[in-house]
């Protein structure tokens, strides 16, 4: 059984194999943690595909190979024992001929315990904040120091100063090139985010649209069991899950927007998997995928949403939490935006943003006369791509979610 690369987003092309937890010889067992890998979206840790026992690895800790390379084997316990274990290829031609890159295998950091096994992520995170990776308490599996445990040391004792021999190694962040202005380097998931996002808007023709929605059947949804849901969810009841699943509804009515472009031609999913854009605390942005978000009730999309961000936000992502996304949500709301104008994720065609809701004065048409009431209203700004479709399809798409946003009973679908 082949060990390879797995597939960790659509847009991925590579990852970095930083811990492998078995040596050539050991028994494995199907879906124990094999070994660790991490590319510029996620890191994460990969099980085991079968159980048997691990012959080869053809990939070492701190190389980075593509996606479906050969990492290593698994053979069974009796075909290992006739057949004897293999050692480790260590020449260059085996790196070469799996796509792995050979300046990055070079040896890690050999300081002993937990501070000697940093993840790119993590080496960046202290060499950045000029911390002492001695000095930080590791959570993680073995006592290894996580992308979290920086964060918490640098929240708690802000950046510390290192030793000399250290700051040689991990140099500052950036450079300051005159009295009023600093260069900073791009981290990793900045560089490939950066790429990503040019490379779709030279690509892809963007087309924004918006419309407002009042969520005042949402907000008496909320108000009624938020406190309720706080105390038994242990997490705030948003717009956001309200906003995906009329999103969600609407697709069934409008499946060309749930699609993917490719060539001359247009893929339509039957399957609606939800892309959630996380941000990770200014220091990049995931969007990790809610699978048959169609299928779930209201609370049960509330539920995975925070569950994805929360991951998200600590690094604990799985693979397939980030593959198969369909269409895409935005949420800026909390940051009070009034309109956010979003640039697609290719291959999908569409991506909506959600805004700030806030109190408005709108007029309330009548029979025989109109009024002036105070509602809770928010911006709805989808961008699609008009090679997939044209203008009019997506405003009946946005139609139809700002009808389902204010006439739902919302109140009723978050008991279902």
């Amino acid at each position: 059984m082949d060990v390879i690369m797995p597939q960790l987003g659509e847009t991925v092309a590579e990852g970095t194999v930083t811990r492998w937890y078995k040596k050539v010889g050991d028994a494995v067992k199907a879906d124990e943690a094999l070994f660790d890998v991490e590319t510029d979206k996620v890191s994460t840790e990969i099980p085991a595909p079968a159980s048997g026992v691990l012959a080869e690895i053809l990939v070492q800790e701190g190389a980075t190979a593509k996606v479906g390379t050969r990492l290593a084997v698994i053979r069974e316990a009796g075909a290992a024992a006739v057949a004897g274990v293999a050692p480790v290829p260590a020449a260059a031609e085996v790196r070469a001929a799996a796509g792995v890159s050979t300046s990055a295998a070079a040896p890690r950091d050999a300081r002993a315990g937990a501070a000697g096994r940093l993840s790119p992520v993590v080496s960046r995170l202290i060499a950045e904040h000029n911390l002492d990776p001695h000095a930080i308490r590791g959570t993680g599996r073995d006592g290894r120091i996580t992308r979290e445990d920086v964060l918490a040391q640098i929240a708690q004792h802000g950046a510390a100063p290192q030793p000399a021999a250290m700051r040689t190694e991990m140099p500052a962040p950036y450079s300051v090139t005159s009295a009023s202005v600093e260069v900073v380097p791009l981290n990793n998931i900045r560089k490939r985010t950066a790429e990503h996002m040019a490379k779709a808007w030279a690509a892809v023709p963007h087309v924004l649209q918006v419309v407002e929605a009042d969520f005042s059947r949402v907000e008496q949804a909320r108000r009624a069991a938020g406190v309720a849901w706080k105390s038994r969810e242990g997490f705030s009841l948003t717009y956001l899950p309200f906003v995906a699943r009329a999103v969600t509804i609407a697709l069934a009515k409008y499946p060309k927007l749930n699609a993917s472009f490719k060539d001359d031609h247009l893929v339509v999913h039957r399957r609606v998997n939800l892309g959630i854009a996380v941000d990770l605390n200014f220091e990049g942005l995931l969007a990790p995928v809610v699978k048959d978000a169609a299928g779930k009730a209201l609370a049960a999309l509330a539920r995975a949403i925070n569950d994805l961000a929360r991951r998200a936000r600590e690094g604990r992502l799985r693979p397939d939490d980030m593959t198969e996304g369909t269409y895409t949500l935005s949420n800026n709301g909390a940051f009070g935006t009034l309109i956010t104008a979003p640039i697609i994720n290719p291959p999908q065609v569409a991506v909506l943003s959600t805004d700030a809701v806030r109190k408005r004065a709108v007029v309330i048409e009548g029979p025989d006369s109109d009024t002036i009431a105070i509602r809770p209203v928010g911006m709805l700004a989808q961008t699609f791509d008009h090679r997939a479709v044209d203008g009019a399809y997506s405003a009946a798409f946005l139609r139809e979610v700002k009808t389902i946003i204010e006439t739902r009973n919302w109140a009723q679908d978050l008991q279902a």
